[in-house]
């Protein structure tokens, strides 16, 4: 493979370009209540402070339900343990969940 007779990198081509580079997108607002689907699929999602870890962790939402308090996802979400990482799987309230 031959390399461009520029010597310059990607990067600095695209900078000499003038080619103006696009707003940062806004991340999405979180749901009111989930999209319809038929589960199963699984989507990664962020686990917004469980009641047993504070904080923000990456987990996978597997399905939702709809109780009289609203809409729940049930999720597994791996957290920090005495022994090493913990995997918890456990229904929370839509509003702790947002989308990946």
């Amino acid at each position: 493979m031959q390399r461009g007779g520029s010597g310059r990198s990607l990067a600095e081509r695209a900078a000499l370009s003038g080619a103006v580079p696009d707003a940062p997108v806004p991340p999405p607002a979180r749901p009111a209540a989930p999209p319809p689907g038929r589960g199963g699929e699984g989507r990664h999602c962020w686990v917004h402070d469980p009641p047993d870890a504070p904080g923000t962790w990456p987990g996978l939402l597997v399905e939702w339900r709809q109780q009289e308090s609203g809409w729940q996802g049930r999720v597994t979400y791996a957290v920090p343990g005495p022994a090493g990482p913990m995997l918890v799987e456990s229904w929370l309230p839509a509003a702790r969940l947002e989308p990946r």
